[in-house]
């Protein structure tokens, strides 16, 4: 899955949203992610419902503005595997385009999935241009 959005804000700043990793509770999905926490490389988000998804940071590169993550425990609905890529760049006028990449297996649940990123995509950019 591919999700790409203009957001009206320089890509520094943009970038300095998503590499905050413990901080998507309050600078990327408040409401939607109700706490994070960090252990090494892994992040816990606590959503409003109580469920808990475990995610492994895999890697933040500043250079090219790429966050990669996996989630590794409390998918739902369960997944094989997650795979999922944040990039931000350059667009006209200042402002940045956001791309998030999502692999998944198995096939059955992308429907679903899809539809929950392309909404994530929309808050996450109404988010932030409002900060």
């Amino acid at each position: 899955m591919r999700h790409e959005i203009v957001v009206a804000r320089p890509p520094h700043e943009v970038w300095d949203v998503l590499r905050d990793v413990g901080a998507v509770h309050r600078r990327l999905l408040p409401g939607r992610v109700l706490d994070v926490s960090i252990d090494g490389r892994v992040r816990t988000l606590t959503m409003p419902d109580g469920h808990v998804v475990r995610e492994l940071i895999v890697d933040v590169d500043d250079d090219a503005r790429r966050l990669a993550y996996a989630v590794i425990e409390g998918a739902r609905p369960p997944l094989e595997h997650h795979h999922a890529t944040f990039q931000v760049f350059d667009e006209a006028d200042g402002q940045s385009r956001l791309v998030w990449v999502t692999d998944i297996l198995p096939d059955a649940p992308a429907g679903l999935i899809r539809e929950r990123t392309a909404y994530g995509v929309y808050e996450m950019k109404r988010v932030i241009e409002q900060a």
